[in-house]
């Protein structure tokens, strides 16, 4: 998720889609306030992932009623305008001038690649072959991050990250018959763009706010959305079906903008460890989705490898602390 979502923004653990803009800072907060706060911030942590879990179905969803291109952009603008509004009213100052490159990088890979390759990748796969090979994001963007902050994991890390990245190719490789498809390059462009802005996101979170580094990433990020949400709705048709308007809302409010403040409310209460490891359900939660919402019927190689690369995941983290 390391990381802050798709589709996806979350901290560095994320998987997104999420398509979340922000990490956490180096090291957990204390949780304060004994065993009441402890559960209402697990209760928070928890509900961020169902929100991140639904953005796949939701955007499948979406594909129903828009085009790939203007589902991306009108999303991008929508959830602009909440954030926007919640800059605004709580009178968040402009970030400095330093800190605009990494929102640039932010914008770039939470905002705008990661939505749109995994948009393009849903057209022609299934939500469930997608959340398995975006399950391996959490391990991409801790190699990000430890080539962008010169940090030394273990080789416990390293051997788990690679059987990870082992067990995604084998399986997108033989789900797509052999070769890799359009869509399985689109994912694996994805994890590489959004594990750049999760990284850059992780690095801003240390001086803000998670959810301002996906807000003003989502801001700057408006003289590109608006123009191509134009350009998108005229060329492209638009059915306005309930699962396309829904879709629609959902990726733009639910996945990219209420997912992540619940989340870091909730890590902010509960600490990074303890929050990471509610995440690793985060790919398991989306297949679920895929067969009661969409349809979707599971290859047996779907769960097996979203169980695989969850404990490749787990192993890290423990690697990692």
């Amino acid at each position: 998720m390391t990381a802050k979502n798709s589709a996806t923004g979350s901290p560095s653990i994320a998987v997104e889609g999420s398509t979340t803009g922000g990490e956490t800072p180096p090291s957990d907060p204390v949780p304060v306030g004994g065993a009441s706060r402890t559960r209402e911030g697990t209760l928070l942590a928890a509900l961020g992932i169902v929100c991140f879990s639904l953005t796949f179905p939701a955007t499948a969803w979406g594909l129903e009623g828009f085009g790939p291109w203007s589902l991306v952009a009108v999303r991008s603008v929508l959830a602009a305008l909440v954030a926007g509004g919640a800059l605004l009213a709580l009178r968040v100052p402009v970030p400095d001038r330093r800190h605009r490159g990494a929102l640039a990088v932010v914008g770039l890979g939470v905002v705008l690649g990661f939505p749109m390759l995994t948009t393009l990748a849903l057209q022609t796969s299934t939500t469930a072959h997608s959340a398995v090979v975006v399950g391996l994001l959490p391990l991409t963007t801790a190699v990000f991050s430890a080539v962008r902050t010169g940090n030394r994991p273990s080789r416990a890390f390293w051997a788990a990250a690679l059987a990870g990245a082992a067990v995604v190719i084998g399986f997108t490789v033989q789900q797509s018959g052999g070769v890799l498809s359009a869509a399985d390059l689109c994912l694996f462009g994805a994890l590489v763009v959004c594990a750049a802005g999760y990284t850059e996101g992780g690095r801003l979170a240390r001086e803000m706010p998670g959810w301002q580094v996906i807000g003003w990433a989502l801001v700057m990020c408006l003289p590109v959305t608006v123009p191509a949400a134009a350009v998108g709705l005229t060329f492209e048709p638009v059915r306005w079906t309930v699962h396309g308007v829904v879709g629609l809302l959902w990726v733009a409010v639910g996945s990219q903008f209420l997912g992540l403040l619940v989340w870091y409310r909730g890590m902010a209460a509960i600490g990074v460890a303890r929050a990471s490891q509610l995440q690793l359900a985060q790919p398991l939660l989306t297949l679920v989705w895929s067969v009661f919402l969409l349809g979707e019927v599971l290859p047996v190689a779907a769960p097996v490898a979203a169980v695989a690369v969850l404990v490749c995941i787990a192993v890290t983290q423990r690697a990692r602390s």
